[in-house]
C-alpha cells in the first residue's frame, strides 16, 4: 500500500535578514513555526534494477520534473542511501503555491518520510541517516530542514541551520491562528532585490549586519527558553505572565518583526493594510501577533480563542480577501499526525 504523508505549512514568527554576502547568498535568522494546515504527499516505492521517479499532482502548477523539491529530495535520498528504486509521488495540494508557508518545501521531506516508509528506511539500520538526511534537505533548500525537526524552530545562516526551541503554548494548549491569503503574488527574487537596494541606502556593513543577527538569535531564544532573559522596555516576560502563551507574549516583547515588510509593503500596499486588519490592534479580539511570513504573500495572526480568530476572518471577508483557519502545531503532534494511519 502506498504511504499518505501529511505535509504541514509553517509560518516565520519573525525572519531578520542582513547584508548580500559575497557568496550571493543572505545571513537569517528567523523563528519557524508549524501549522496544522497541510498538503498531502503519497508515496509508493519498491526496490527496482534502476532508479525510475515519477511525479503526479491535483495543481497544474506543480512541476512535475526534477524542478520539484519533493523530486530532487527523493533523488538524493535514493542515492545518498546506495538504493535504486521505482518511485511514484503524488502531490495533492491544499495549500497555497509560493504563498511564503514553505509547502514545496513540506512537500519535499514528506516525500522522504514517505519513501523511508515504503523501503524500510530506520536508525536501526541506517544509523547514520538522521545527521546525513538534514544535509541532504539543506541541499534542496534553505527552509527544508525545518521540516524534519516541526513544532517552533530557530533557523539560522540561510535558515537550513535548524535548532528546536519550545513549543509556542501554553499548558499543551496549540494557538490559533488565522491564514490571510491574498489574491497578489511576491516575488522573492525581488523582494532580496529591494532589501539589497535599501542595505545599500542604510549603509549596512557586513560586520553591522553580522552583529544584528548575533544578538536576534540570542534574543528570540532567550525569549522562548527563559535563559538569559534581560531587562528594560524591550526584555523578556517572566514565564507564566501571559494568560495564552508566555512565549508569543515574550516574543512580542522583544520586538519580534520580518524585515521583508520594509519592502515588500510599499510594493503592495494592500498587504500592510491586511497585517493591520489581523492585528486589530487596541480592540478586545486583537492578534497576540500578527506578521508578514516570509517575503509573502501570506500573512497570518495568532490569537489568544476561536472567537478572536474567527473574528479577524469575518473583518478580511469584509476587504475581500481568502483566509484559513487553522492552529499552531507542536513538535509532538506534527511527527504524531504525519503518518496517515
Amino acid at each position: 500500500m502506498p504511504t499518505a504523508v501529511r505535509s504541514h505549512a509553517k509560518i516565520n514568527l519573525g525572519l531578520g535578514i542582513g547584508a548580500p554576502r559575497v557568496d550571493g547568498f543572505h545571513g537569517l535568522v528567523t523563528l519557524y513555526q508549524t501549522l496544522d494546515l497541510h498538503d498531502w504527499v503519497t508515496v509508493s516505492a519498491r526496490p527496482a534494477a534502476e532508479t525510475s521517479i515519477r511525479l503526479t499532482s491535483n495543481e497544474r502548477r506543480v512541476p512535475t520534473d526534477g524542478r520539484n523539491t519533493a523530486w530532487k529530495m527523493v533523488s538524493l535520498a535514493v542515492e545518498a542511501l546506495g538504493l535504486t528504486a521505482e518511485v511514484h509521488i503524488h502531490i495533492e495540494k491544499q495549500l497555497p503555491i509560493q504563498g511564503g508557508l514553505g509547502a514545496g518545501s513540506a512537500n519535499a521531506v514528506a516525500a522522504l518520510i514517505g519513501l523511508e516508509a515504503e523501503l524500510g528506511i530506520t536508525a536501526d539500520n541506517h544509523p547514520e541517516w538522521g545527521t546525513e538526511r538534514l544535509q541532504l534537505a539543506a541541499q534542496v533548500g534553505s527552509d527544508v530542514p525545518l521540516f524534519l525537526i516541526g513544532g517552533a524552530v530557530l533557523g539560522l545562516d540561510r535558515g537550513q541551520s535548524v535548532f528546536p526551541m519550545p513549543d509556542l503554548f501554553h499548558q499543551s494548549e496549540p494557538i490559533w491562528c488565522v491564514v490571510a491569503i491574498p489574491s497578489v503574488g511576491v516575488s522573492t527574487p525581488q523582494a532580496f532585490r529591494d532589501w539589497d537596494a535599501l542595505c545599500q541606502r542604510s549603509g549596512l556593513t557586513a560586520e553591522a549586519s553580522e552583529a544584528k543577527l548575533n544578538e536576534l538569535s540570542r534574543v528570540y531564544a532567550s525569549s522562548l527558553t527563559g535563559v538569559g532573559a534581560w531587562d528594560g522596555s524591550s526584555g523578556v516576560l517572566a514565564l507564566g505572565e501571559d494568560l495564552a502563551g508566555p512565549q508569543v507574549s515574550a516574543l512580542v516583547r522583544t520586538g519580534i518583526a520580518n524585515d521583508f515588510e520594509s519592502v515588500v509593503f510599499l510594493q503592495h500596499p494592500l498587504l500592510s493594510e491586511i497585517k493591520r486588519t489581523l492585528a486589530a490592534t487596541g480592540t478586545p479580539e486583537a492578534a497576540l501577533h500578527a506578521s508578514l511570513s516570509g517575503s509573502g504573500s501570506a500573512l497570518f495572526g495568532l490569537y489568544r480563542g476561536q472567537g478572536d480568530a474567527e473574528a479577524a476572518r469575518e473583518r478580511l471577508r469584509a476587504m475581500s480577501v481568502q483566509s484559513l483557519l487553522t492552529r499552531t502545531l507542536p513538535r509532538a503532534a506534527y511527527w504524531r499526525q504525519m503518518l496517515q494511519q
